[in-house]
């Protein structure tokens, strides 16, 4: 092995990265209910589960490749870890019969990299363009494994590799060395096709083969493995799975060729065909053990769950929770329900102001895995929303209805601005951190002051929202806190501009400083609206809209 070998090694590694990253960024873009249904409706039991792995394998012609893709999907939240174990089962499946299903080697990087391609190029649909990246990552992911694969072919020449294939007499060493292999050329069927050749010429024995091919099961989970770097801790374990099913597998044969007639057998069955005795036994390996472990499909979780502990973030889902456009034709019903979508967007909001507010002051840099998540379902729900109430404006409704529907327009609006805002912070705070930028103490308590002044506003006006209470009294508790926090926004200006003109503080410090200012005073009138946002027109104070 020399440096070119293992530069393209590595350079093969970093296009099958970054052609799942691509490919699992489209895949929740993508990820809608259809879909997620979609996938659900074919994996709803375990036989399902096997044999849309299996069909998936046999048509790509790469269990990894399926595996992957398992992981990805896992990842991007459109199939569970439960369902996910058929379909790995049954890749492990497909990949044993490819060769009968397809007599064409199609060049499958090339055409899914030229797909995507061309849907990104020429799709004027945000849909064809997203379908067009998950297809081009996967085509690059593809494009990666043969880099990958190509860099390790001299290996199958390569003398001092072949004898290690020809000693590999011992189960245990056997088990190792086809593990290795296979997990070096990156493809089980490459490892598996090697020693298929070894055995037709005469150089192993079927007994000291056999052990070789379990050992090429575990070898090809180091691709999943790979894929699941950087994903969920639910991926992880989806690649985990994988390992255990084919180590499992592994000491169950072994155990099985040390007590039993395994190899008269399989000679019974295949004749003298030394290629096919092998092809039989991995058939044999992989439907024996999907046949032992699918029934203790919750086991393989349950270890898999304990291997990789810890949960993941809880993810806000990217669709509307309470409303559906059937409920249209019941306005009264689609009213409340879409009310509560705007009570969730509320929610998401207040959280991604707390969390920019924490993360402003926290000493280090804290994950913003979460908050983006939530900031791009804020956005989505402000969409979905208004295209709805939109809808719901066509519908005779009631004078309460209407009153409530007129609001929500604006309401969602505000929501959006503070979400904005919050992500402006965010900001804020990454300059901070990254610059090493610090405040005096006097200029650090007088955010803190006024952002204690604006959080509370902002739970006031949140609450007020969600009960749709019209108390002029507790209305006015906000309208009084707004009219603080817009003369201590002005006074704490102008301190600080003087600061920066008596050189205590650098103008750098000053544009960050007033910058907070601002985002927490427009904060302050966004929430301020939202108290506001009932029309209280012919409604008794203190009465609820319901």
């Amino acid at each position: 092995m020399n440096a070119m070998m293992v530069l393209t090694l590595l350079g093969g590694l970093g296009l099958f990265l970054f052609g799942i990253k691509a490919m699992g960024d489209g895949l929740e873009q993508a990820a809608g209910p259809k879909m997620k249904k979609l996938l659900e409706a074919l994996t709803r039991n375990k036989l399902m589960a096997v044999l849309v792995g299996a069909l998936v394998t046999g048509v790509i012609q790469s269990s990894s490749a399926t595996t992957v893709m398992v992981v990805g999907f896992v990842n991007a939240g459109l199939i569970e870890l439960g369902r996910a174990i058929g379909v790995i089962m049954g890749a492990n499946i497909g990949t044993t019969v490819t060769s009968l299903m397809l007599s064409v080697e199609l060049d499958f990087a090339m055409i899914f990299t030229a797909v995507g391609a061309i849907c990104q190029l020429m799709g004027n649909r945000s849909s064809i363009k997203l379908f067009g990246q998950i297809t081009m990552g996967l085509g690059i992911l593809f494009v990666g494994m043969d880099t990958m694969t190509d860099a390790m072919r001299p290996l199958r020449d390569w003398e001092l590799f072949r004898s290690l294939m020809m000693t590999a007499t011992n189960p245990i060493v056997g088990v190792l060395v086809g593990a290795a292999v296979t997990a070096l050329l990156q493809s089980s069927s490459a490892s598996v096709g090697i020693l298929q050749a070894l055995a037709s010429s005469g150089a192993i024995t079927l007994e000291a083969a056999l052990f070789i091919l379990f050992g090429q099961n575990i070898g090809t989970c180091v691709t999943a493995l790979m894929a699941s770097v950087g994903t969920s801790r639910t991926a992880k374990r989806t690649a985990v799975v994988h390992l255990l099913f084919n180590v499992i597998g592994t000491v169950m044969f072994v155990i099985i060729a040390l007590a039993l007639p395994f190899a008269d057998w399989i000679r019974a069955a295949a004749g003298d065909n030394l290629r096919l005795q092998i092809a039989f036994s991995h058939i044999a390996f992989n439907v024996t053990a999907t046949l032992v472990l699918l029934p203790m499909s919750s086991v393989l979780e349950k270890l898999a769950c304990a291997i990789v502990r810890g949960e993941d973030p809880v993810q806000e889902s990217m669709q509307l929770k309470y409303f559906d456009p059937l409920l249209l034709n019941t306005p009264p019903v689609a009213v409340q329900q879409l009310f509560r979508e705007v009570q969730r967007m509320a929610a998401i909001v207040l959280e991604n102001y707390h969390f920019a507010m924490q993360y402003y002051f926290a000493p280090k840099e804290l994950s913003l895995d979460e908050f983006g998540n939530r900031e791009e379902v804020v956005d989505y729900l402000n969409d979905e929303i208004t295209k709805n109430l939109i809808e719901l404006e066509a519908h005779n409704l009631g004078t309460a209805d209407n009153h409530l529907v007129g609001s929500l327009f604006h309401v969602v609006n505000d929501l959006e601005r503070i979400g904005d805002h919050s992500e402006n912070i965010v900001e804020i705070g990454t300059t901070r951190k990254k610059e090493k930028i610090v405040f005096s103490n006097k200029a650090e308590h007088e955010i803190e002051e006024l952002a204690g002044i604006v959080t509370d506003m902002l739970n006031k006006s949140l609450h007020i929202l969600e009960k749709q209470i019209t108390d002029a009294d507790i209305i006015g508790e906000v309208e009084t806190l707004e009219a603080r926090v817009d003369d201590m926004s002005e006074a704490l200006a102008a301190h600080h501009v003087d600061r920066v003109k008596n050189k205590k503080c650098t103008p750098k410090n000053g544009m960050l400083y007033l910058d907070m200012l601002n985002n927490l005073e427009r904060i302050a009138d966004h929430a301020d609206n939202l108290a506001t946002s009932v029309d209280q027109t012919d409604k008794p104070a203190g009465r609820l809209l319901w």
